[in-house]
């Protein structure tokens, strides 16, 4: 993506060999870069979510074994940075698959060849996971490319979207935004309702930033809005990401997520979910057992923004005293998924769909 005419990843390696990302608590009003230099930076920058997204978590904390292997090669280095990675975001699927990528190939090699093949494995899973959603963008195109030929040229292309899965939660591209870029690239009439994602805003934060930073119409709208537009008539198609797919097709993805489901079932809008297969967890078959995780009450009781002098400010604005639940996802049922699109097409969200695409895992499925 270009922010301001130039391209950026969302992670990169600078010139002294330390760990680039784009600060994104930081955004939309500041475009600052943190520079990791250990592995309790990048377990850091994951918790804070100063990088998120299943894909980036990963790729965050393969470069954070690759610091860790900087600083000390040992096993038992190697193992303690492991676990500290892995506590600090349990949701997300990549973070687990991208730890035990790193250990399978660190665990054949010692002394200080150690960190160069881990810089290489971060570096060359940084690069897989940029074309796997350019893959997905052009699958996806294909499905917006039908949505607007049954429109017959009747306005604009309206695509809800819900959280942030561009290229701010991936490396590059993203997930369920990338088949937005190429359809806008393509010179295709489209328009994206942007849901503003409470807690933490990162549809109206983030979404918005970069559909806005690439030329994308947009229009950002509360998170309880989408069902009255569906009612209405002003969403053709809804596109969300996920954090972890079940082998039978149930989704996991950001609070809210559920609840647009159900509107988009019930007025016969399609609803699919964009993913990289690295998001599947194959030894999971119900969604009911994916770990939900529950976040810090602030991220509810208080917002940050923008004053009118240009300071960022952080106020409460709950009662004091009340008690705040801040659960992070829900999860849909695949009942509700019109189609699942992945680096090597779109299937239905159920076992048989995504074994037909990916028949290496028959046997891991549940």
């Amino acid at each position: 993506m270009r922010i301001s005419g130039t391209h950026f990843r969302t992670i990169w390696c600078d010139a002294d060999g330390n760990v680039c990302v784009i600060d994104q608590t930081r955004l939309p009003f500041a475009f600052e870069i943190a520079t990791l230099r250990t592995v309790a930076d990048a377990a850091h920058a994951i918790r804070s979510m100063m990088v998120r997204g299943a894909p980036l978590i990963g790729a965050t904390a393969a470069y954070g074994l690759a610091l860790a292997m900087r600083t000390d090669n040992s096993d038992q280095h190697l193992v303690q940075s492991a676990a500290l990675l892995r506590q600090t975001r349990p949701t997300a699927v990549n973070l687990a698959w991208a730890i035990d990528q790193m250990l399978s190939v660190l665990s054949h090699c010692a002394g200080p060849e150690r960190a160069t093949r881990a810089f290489e494995r971060a570096g060359d899973i940084c690069d897989a996971d940029v074309g796997i959603c350019e893959a997905i963008g052009t699958h996806g195109l294909a499905i917006l490319d039908h949505r607007l030929r049954e429109k017959n040229g009747q306005g604009p292309l309206n695509i809800l979207t819900h959280c942030n899965a561009g290229w701010l939660a991936c490396v590059d591209w993203g997930t369920a935004l990338a088949p937005i870029y190429k359809a806008h690239d393509a010179g295709r009439n489209l328009h994206v309702w942007v849901d503003e994602t409470r807690p933490r805003n990162q549809g109206a934060s983030l979404t918005a930033y970069e559909l806005g930073a690439h030329g994308v119409p947009h229009t950002i709208i509360a998170d309880n809005t989408g069902g009255h537009l569906m009612q209405r008539g002003m969403v053709d198609i809804a596109i969300v990401g996920t954090d972890r797919t079940t082998s039978r097709g149930d989704v996991c993805n950001k609070v809210g997520t559920y609840l647009k489901a159900l509107a988009a079932f019930d007025n016969k809008v399609p609803f699919y979910v964009a993913l990289p297969s690295t998001t599947i967890d194959w030894s999971l078959a119900d969604g009911a057992d994916i770990p939900i995780e529950e976040r810090d009450g602030r991220e509810l009781s208080h917002v940050t923004g923008r004053t009118a002098a240009g300071t960022l400010e952080t106020v409460e604005i709950y009662p004091p005293g009340s008690a705040v639940l801040n659960i992070g996802f829900d999860v849909t049922p695949a009942r509700y998924v019109t189609g699942l699109i992945t680096e090597r097409g779109t299937c239905a969200a159920s076992r048989e769909g995504l074994i037909a695409l990916f028949p290496e895992h028959a046997r891991a499925a549940a």
